[in-house]
């Protein structure tokens, strides 16, 4: 939308199919809803036309962007050093009132998701969860039997030092020592 808004203020000039597709590569883009925003005013044209461009920055760029890389190894195969995140998970709103607390370790550039999968493995009575793929991301409605409820306006909100989380467990990526809070809570 800023693109198309401040298309008057730029000089026209030649389309770059290289030089666009490189703008949209140097950022992480990790939600295809995000990449569906991007991409139609970046080429000017209609959602389909996207899907059928072919130029250089797309064939020498999407490979080594698209590889998907070992959650152990980091970009050139180096193992990634390993981060210990503390994670609990909390319900003082419904039913029977709990608050399970864990360490995990994983690899630094571990996702959200991936210390709740790991917290999940290493104690299924407690850190149980179930999610639901959404158009803008991994979306958890689930924990510890506890299911979200648009009904009762129930969710599972994610902290970190008391601030909600402005990036969905897809793709947050904590850091060493980082604790991260899932409370059930309602809005």
């Amino acid at each position: 939308q800023a693109l198309e808004a401040t298309r008057k203020f730029y000089a026209p000039r030649k389309w770059d199919c290289a030089q666009a597709f490189s703008v949209v590569y140097a950022h992480d883009y990790q939600q295809p809803m995000a990449i569906a925003q991007v991409l139609p005013a970046l080429v000017g044209r209609s959602y389909l036309d996207v899907a059928g461009l072919d130029c250089a920055a797309t064939k020498d760029m999407s490979p080594s962007r698209q590889l998907l890389l070992s959650p152990v190894l980091g970009t050139h195969g180096v193992p990634r050093a390993p981060i210990q995140v503390h994670y609990s998970i909390t319900n003082a709103l419904q039913g029977k009132h709990f608050h399970y607390s864990t360490s995990v370790t994983v690899p630094s550039g571990s996702t959200l998701l991936q210390v709740m999968e790991v917290a999940a493995e290493e104690n299924p009575q407690t850190f149980s969860f179930q999610t639901e793929q959404k158009s803008w991301g991994t979306y958890v409605t689930s924990i510890h039997g506890l299911a979200a409820s648009t009904d009762d306006r129930t969710y599972w909100q994610f902290l970190s030092a008391g601030n909600a989380l402005d990036e969905g467990v897809g793709i947050y990526k904590p850091h060493d020592g980082e604790h991260i809070q899932a409370i059930f809570s309602t809005y």
